[in-house]
């Protein structure tokens, strides 16, 4: 089954009237690759929202669309905690742990107020 981005990718190909390969060439990777990320088996690559957008000349609207089906197929994170403080560290862990014994309501306080440091930071003010 397709992931959303695998849907916005196979979208744009018919668009294009193109073919896995000649999508797969554009990002320099196998077909396989292509379909294994498509399908959800692999994450999608850091900058290929980037490329896609390029080589398919996309316009704000449907780059947007295709950075949200990036947001909603990503299936696993990875965090380097190497060179994290021991904050950080301590940080991610607890949310890892409690992410699913949280309720909604907890969920959505957390993520209201990080949208609130990103818009923020996006308007240039200290938060």
């Amino acid at each position: 089954m397709l992931s959303p981005f695998g849907k916005f990718c196979r979208k744009l190909r018919i668009e294009f009237e193109e073919i896995l390969l000649d999508m797969a060439k554009k990002l320099e990777v196998t077909p396989s690759f292509l379909s294994a990320v498509e399908v959800g088996k692999k994450n999608i690559p850091e900058g290929w929202d980037k490329i896609l957008i390029k080589e398919y000349s996309l316009n704000a609207e449907q780059a947007e669309e295709l950075r949200q089906a990036i947001k909603n197929s990503v299936r696993q994170l990875k965090f380097d905690l190497q060179d994290k403080n021991e904050t950080d560290r301590e940080l991610l862990l607890a949310f890892a742990r409690k992410l699913n014994v949280m309720d909604t309501k907890e969920k959505e306080s957390i993520l209201s107020i990080l949208n609130k440091k990103e818009q923020s930071k996006m308007e240039g003010k200290d938060g």
